[in-house]
């Protein structure tokens, strides 16, 4: 990892997340996650579309895994949301896998500016070429180009894609919990050769940032576990904090 700060706090990391209990999102809904994870692996849209991303292409800190994590959720969201909404069944499998399709593709321009809308240009090619018909590219493209924080979000007449993107929204800030503090953040200083000194100078604002993400969540399943996630998060951040603060200072 380089600095041997870094291994110190990631340390710090793991042991408090272990600590943690299990989020309820996974405890209550393993079904439509484990649902969703079966999909990734077998489904042959999924593997096609495997076939056009690039592992090396993808931004570290959100790459491969990143993305899988990501689809895997949005789909178990858009499962859990669907049947509370009572969507007709073969009309929520195909907004299921929209879903997870979306969360695989929506960081594939992660390392260039306006990600969301070039990446969602991106997926339009990949689907176009795979043969997906245009509604269905349409809410993918949506739902990706849609899926940033803190941006004004983009107007769509339409309940099926609104749930499609506002699944992909909530699974990937989702990512902002223990994902981002036991994973994320060390990939992103190795990579950037980040100094402890300027991680511990912005390290609080960004925890500031990220306790806004918690009133962002946009399905009834995003606001009743995404606080959660990102409780936990913030709970191992202030623990890396405080034992930044006091490495730094001895």
């Amino acid at each position: 990892m380089g600095h041997p700060i870094y291994e110190k706090l990631r340390e710090t990391a793991r042991k408090v997340a272990q600590d943690l209990p299990r989020i309820s999102f996974y405890e209550r809904h393993p079904e439509e996650v484990r649902r969703s994870g079966q999909y990734l692996v077998e489904s042959t849209l999924v593997q096609n579309c495997r076939l056009h991303l690039d592992e090396s292409l993808l931004e570290c800190a959100h790459g491969m895994n990143h993305c899988e994590s990501v689809a895997r959720d949005a789909g178990a969201i858009v499962l859990i949301e669907g049947a509370l909404r009572g969507a007709d069944g073969s009309d929520l499998e195909t907004l299921f896998s929209l879903a997870v399709i979306a969360g695989l593709l929506h960081d594939v321009k992660r390392r260039e500016q306006d990600h969301a809308l070039l990446g969602s240009i991106e997926a339009e090619r990949i689907l176009s070429v795979l043969g997906m018909e245009k509604r269905h590219r349409d809410y993918v493209t949506y739902a990706i180009r849609n899926h940033e924080a803190f941006k004004a979000t983009c107007e769509l007449d339409d309940e099926a894609g609104c749930l499609v993107s506002d699944a992909l929204y909530d699974a990937d800030k989702f990512r902002w919990g223990p994902e981002n503090f036991t994973t994320t953040l060390w990939t992103i200083v190795t990579s950037n050769n980040t100094e402890p000194r300027r991680l511990f100078e912005v390290f609080q604002e960004k925890m500031k940032g990220i306790e806004r993400i918690k009133k962002t969540f946009r399905t009834g399943t995003g606001k009743r576990f995404g606080p959660e996630f990102i409780d936990q998060g913030l709970t191992i951040g202030n623990a890396i904090y405080e034992e930044m603060t006091a490495l730094l200072h001895k």
